[in-house]
């Protein structure tokens, strides 16, 4: 393990929220990231104006959406207040997600820290939702918890897991989960998965295993050679075989004591599939523990 970095990497959290019981999870976990780091957190409210149709939004709707949006960011502030953290309240209209996005590049904010629902409930989940679209469009990286997870979620992190398929933006989540490490003290654990399924029934053969195999260790050596370069020293580069990767780095991370994966939101399926449908997208649905996204420099520039 590592000793902790001196230097902080967490100076500006931004945490949106609609006053939910699942924001209130969320920020629990925020306040102990920014009290670790002596981070200001900035506490944004957007008013879900989509639930009202444009004949309703007359004057008195928009002024008690403002209220309301305020006593939530204030009770947030409050809370920050209990425990010694700086705050930034600040209510914005429009779209949440675009107000989420433009707000974290405008105040050039470290880390967003979101739950996987709010008030549209546990049916609504993460598919379409505004977390769903902050961790598939936002340039910096994306902090997510489950809510409704048994696991009690801890900081500073103790394992931090990097599952890895040597795709470009695996080597960015990478990079992240040893600046975290790093600046936790946590043991860094490497990861890739081997998907069965795709590369066919008769993968056990001599010839594949030997081609997968030799693929998989070229995958974890450069890993581990980006993380030794960064001053880490994973304690653990396993390679796993199964007919589903998501499935895999859950038995991980629950075999491993895991608590944070930090993970690209697109892989070697390409762009295209981005994070709908994809591993990331389970994860960040299915893991019993925070998940933290990072979208690769290639995607932010396609």
């Amino acid at each position: 393990m590592t000793a902790p970095a001196t230097d902080t990497m967490f100076d500006r959290l931004l945490f949106p929220t609609d006053g939910s019981e699942g924001a209130a999870v969320a920020l629990d976990h925020a306040l102990e990231i920014a009290a670790e780091h002596g981070s200001t957190v900035h506490v944004l409210n957007v008013p879900d104006t989509v639930l009202y149709s444009p004949f309703q939004m007359d004057g008195d709707v928009v002024d008690a959406l403002e209220a309301q949006g305020e006593r939530i960011v204030r009770d947030a502030a409050d809370r920050a207040a209990e425990r010694g953290v700086e705050t930034v309240t600040e209510v914005a209209s429009g779209e949440p997600y675009r107000e989420i996005i433009d707000y974290a590049a405008s105040h050039d904010i470290d880390l967003t820290v979101m739950p996987t629902h709010g008030r549209r409930g546990l049916e609504r989940f993460l598919l379409g939702s505004t977390t769903e679209r902050v961790v598939r469009r936002a340039d910096g990286p994306v902090l997510t918890l489950r809510p409704d997870a048994e696991t009690e979620f801890t900081y500073p992190s103790q394992r931090v897991l990097a599952p890895t398929d040597g795709s470009e933006c695996a080597r960015d989540a990478l990079e992240m989960s040893v600046d975290v490490a790093r600046a936790t003290g946590a043991a860094l654990s490497l990861l890739t998965v081997v998907d069965v399924v795709s590369v066919g029934v008769d993968v056990r053969s001599d010839l594949k295993t030997s081609m997968l195999e030799e693929a998989a260790d070229e995958i974890l050596d450069e890993a581990s050679s980006v993380a030794k370069t960064r001053g880490v020293e994973p304690t653990d580069e396993t390679v796993v075989y199964g007919p589903s990767v998501a499935r895999a780095i859950r038995s991980h991370i629950e075999d491993q004591d895991i608590d944070l994966v930090v993970v690209g939101t697109h892989g070697r399926t390409g762009f295209d599939r981005y994070v709908l449908g994809s591993v990331t997208e389970h994860l960040v649905r299915t893991a019993p523990v925070p998940v933290l996204t990072v979208r690769g420099s290639a995607a932010a520039e396609s």
